[in-house]
């Protein structure tokens, strides 16, 4: 039998075009998830660095950035799965340093493994957790029911997990973590991996979840994605928040893409990060992709190099108006 480490831990302590740029919730007092400042440090890494955000009540918010951004750091943390450096910070009005047992009793959670027997049935699977969830008895079969109703899952109910597709088992999955009605789903890319129509099944299935008064806080690589189903999201990058707000409203930011390859970034970029013509900046795999106010990136090719970096002479530019979206499709993979 197979079951997620992450998901397993926190349980047992307890698409069409139409959705695009859905509009966000009523404005709520007590946010679900405040993050004043956040911390990790590994030895002489800085993985998170006084992080900052906001999460609406009642929205589905993208957190959103390319291989090793601290994406499922930031989760693992917030979840009480790992220790941090430094904290404050509160999910459902909780303080997470001293509230991990009270917050894992409202919060949802699918990470980067489905947490699933694959020798059990669909339907055992969730007895298993809806006991481990403290369900009674009254409520048992309804909550097992209503989350296997849409597609065909509930014609499938009785079949071991293990003969089920990726999809099916990630939107089971998915109906495990809402077993105990969570106030708030914390979802690792929800859709990485996916097929077409599955990873749209399980958009539309959380725009409906957010329909009905769940907040929904999912990681992702891919703004578009983001633009159908989020109300708001935030472009995280080593630890740092470098843009948050509405889709619409970071889509709608102009500036000029840049690509830069070549080695020695380290110093380089913390001397280019706080640069007012600097809008972004997304470090990985030998490359630095930069958005900038300005077509001309020599100035910022000259303080790469004097900070140590070593770079080609012509570094590729490309005019753009979609920031979040030339990061996504630029870098691609999972995320970290």
């Amino acid at each position: 039998m197979k079951a997620g480490r992450r998901s397993r831990n926190i349980e047992n302590d307890s698409e069409s075009s139409s959705t695009s740029l859905r509009s966000p919730p009523p404005a709520q007092a007590e946010p679900a998830i405040r993050i004043d400042a956040l911390s990790k440090h590994f030895a002489s890494l800085r993985a998170l660095d006084a992080l900052r955000l906001t999460v609406p009540a009642g929205s589905i918010f993208g957190f959103i950035g390319p291989n090793g951004t601290r994406k499922s750091t930031t989760l693992d943390l917030l979840l009480g799965l790992m220790e941090p450096t430094s904290v404050s910070a509160a999910v459902l009005g909780y303080d997470t340093a001293h509230d991990a047992v009270h917050i894992r009793k409202r919060v949802g959670v699918l990470l980067d493994e489905t947490g699933l027997y694959e020798e059990l049935t669909a339907f055992e699977n969730l007895t298993f957790y809806a006991r481990a969830c403290g369900l009674e008895d009254d409520r048992l079969d309804a909550r097992r029911r209503e989350p296997l109703s849409g597609g065909n899952l509930w014609e499938r109910r009785v079949d071991i997990v293990r003969s089920w597709s990726k999809g099916m088992q990630q939107r089971l999955a998915l109906a495990r973590a809402q077993l105990h009605e969570p106030d708030l789903l914390v979802l690792d890319e929800p859709t990485a991996g996916l097929d077409v129509v599955s990873a749209r099944a399980v958009r539309a299935e959380l725009v409906a979840l957010a329909d009905r008064g769940a907040t929904i806080f999912l990681t992702t690589h891919d703004l578009a994605e983001a633009e159908q189903i989020c109300t708001r999201v935030a472009i995280i990058d080593r630890g740092r928040v470098l843009a948050e707000g509405a889709p619409r409203a970071l889509l709608a930011t102009e500036g000029y893409d840049v690509t830069i390859r070549g080695e020695g970034w380290d110093t380089g970029l913390a001397a280019i990060r706080d640069r007012t013509d600097v809008v972004s900046c997304i470090a990985e795999d030998g490359l630095v992709r930069l958005r900038l106010t300005s077509p001309d990136p020599s100035s910022i090719v000259s303080a790469l190099v004097a900070a140590g970096g070593s770079v080609p002479p012509a570094p590729q530019r490309t005019p753009s108006v979609h920031l979040p979206g030339r990061i996504a499709m630029r870098s691609g993979g999972s995320s970290a």
